[in-house]
């Protein structure tokens, strides 16, 4: 009871009015987007997004991690935390905090840094067998999740524990219901993903990024607590749709498309229980561009203007221009140059209008690069090569200039220039491009751009006299054959 009455009493979150200001004339993504570059400067790793902005300006996080205070005190230098708008550590973690049940307002972005989630075994700190649980299930999720899925690229080592429910299982307890320490695990597991996926491709996370999936609608099933409310509720059932809408695109990119249309499928039925239409244009979005590469074009269109007809109601011309762009894919699949014209207009018009605040968070990804990259694409599904390899030109050169952190999208954009190139008849400079990908392949692992440099070697084998197709052949080959030269 005493808990119940102090969790009811706690004060909602007051706005950090500080840290809304210092971030400017900048959208929430681009914010996020140079939290990223200032920690990559100073060697710390975070995962921040449009949503973490969002929660720190509307006084979710009153106090950051350790790592993101490295990373706010790298940026504004001179500054403290109380200066940036937070709360002091001690205030928000403190004994009496923790005593009281009170675990609002700490960040539970468990990032890379592992100091916080040590902080009150360090400080001795005493803890109701509830918290300790929560803290119990809260590391089980991250580990058996997020960080087995960065192994290879992070070198985090997890526990043998499956979840969620394996950890009730072992303890001998009914998997209790669901908390914001939870939801925000499930969130946390969504931009990771995105993230490991962004700089080394899918193969590699496919099979491990399964597990956080299943905890996240076990949690589903076990419901969220009644202090949680509604809105605790509503996060998680769009937690876990968003996490089911990014293993579903580890299927999808890693060629197994029927695993990516069942994922699919679960998120979108996710949104239609919630009545959620963000995640439903997700959902629709990301079924769209599955049925392209599916070769289910009139699919592709349908999906895509169901996306758009969800999305809406949302205000959000980035959203929108993304989703004409996968409706553009299925009328160049079906080979109608018009459609695919108009779609493409249209696709550019929302772009031009520039990012909102209401784009949702896992649009991060969409910029200037991406947009030219799916152009290239739906002109070369037409068979317009010079048309193609131009955008594809200038998606592999954006991305490399402007995100060089995300690996996976310079060698996915310069394959694409790398076939339009060889289909255009250019094979020197056809094999050049396709150099530039055997280079990034150590850092990727892709079965998209796998397949589509194993195309573009057989196109480029008439031309193996060429200058410098031989050695992109000789390259390509002892890679096939698992060779390093």
């Amino acid at each position: 009871m005493a808990s119940s009455s102090s969790a009811s009493s706690t004060p909602p979150p007051r706005p950090n009015l500080a840290f809304r200001q210092l971030r400017g004339q900048r959208s929430p993504g681009e914010f996020a987007a140079a939290v990223r570059r200032a920690a990559r400067e100073i060697g710390e790793r975070v995962s921040c997004d449009a949503r973490y902005v969002g929660r720190v300006e509307a006084g979710e996080i009153r106090c950051p991690n350790y790592a993101y205070e490295r990373v706010f005190l790298h940026m504004f230098p001179g500054r403290t935390l109380t200066d940036l708008g937070f709360a002091p550590r001690a205030a928000v973690r403190g004994r009496g905090a923790r005593g009281a049940g009170d675990a609002r307002g700490a960040d539970t972005t468990y990032t890379h840094d592992r100091v916080d989630a040590r902080y009150s075994r360090m400080h001795g700190m005493e803890s109701t067998t509830g918290d300790e649980e929560s803290d119990v299930r809260r590391r089980a999720f991250m580990t058996s999740g997020t960080a087995t899925v960065a192994v290879a690229s992070l070198g985090a080592v997890g526990l043998p524990l499956g979840g969620v429910a394996e950890a009730a299982r072992v303890r001998g307890h009914r998997l209790r219901a669901a908390d914001e320490n939870e939801v925000s695990a499930v969130e946390e597991a969504v931009r990771q993903i995105r993230l490991l996926d962004d700089r080394h491709g899918a193969d590699g996370l496919y099979k491990r990024a399964a597990a956080p999936l299943r905890t996240a609608y076990a949690l589903l099933d076990a419901g969220t607590s009644r202090q949680g409310g509604q809105a605790v509720a509503d996060r998680l059932y769009s937690g876990a749709g968003e996490l089911a809408i990014s293993v579903g695109w580890l299927a999808h990119d890693s060629g197994r498309f029927d695993d990516a249309r069942s994922h699919y499928a679960e998120a979108l039925a996710t949104a239609r229980v919630a009545g959620d239409p963000a995640l439903e244009a997700h959902a629709f979005c990301n079924t769209a561009f599955l049925a392209r590469d599916a070769g289910r074009p009139r699919e592709a269109v349908r999906a895509a203007q169901a996306a758009a007809r969800a999305a809406r109601q949302l205000g959000s011309p980035r959203l929108l221009s993304l989703i004409a762009l996968r409706e553009a894919g299925g009328w160049a699949g079906l080979g109608d140059r018009a459609g695919c014209r108009q779609a493409l207009t249209r696709a550019h018009a929302l772009f031009d209008i520039g990012p909102s605040e209401t784009d949702p968070e896992w649009m991060t990804f969409y910029g200037p690069a991406e947009l030219a990259g799916l152009e290239a694409q739906c002109w070369s599904a037409l068979g317009h090569w010079e048309h193609a390899s131009r955008h594809a030109q200038r998606a592999a050169g954006v991305a490399s200039t402007q995100t060089p952190e995300f690996t996976r999208n310079i060698a996915l954009y310069t394959a694409e220039l790398a076939d339009d190139l060889a289909r255009a008849g250019r094979p020197d400079e056809a094999a050049a491009a396709g150099l530039r990908v055997l280079a990034l392949l150590d850092e990727v692992q892709s079965s998209r751009i796998e397949s589509m440099i194993a195309t573009t070697a057989r196109l480029l084998l008439p031309h193996q006299r060429a200058a410098g197709v031989t050695e992109f052949l000789e390259q390509h080959a002892a890679r096939t054959r698992g060779v390093t030269i």
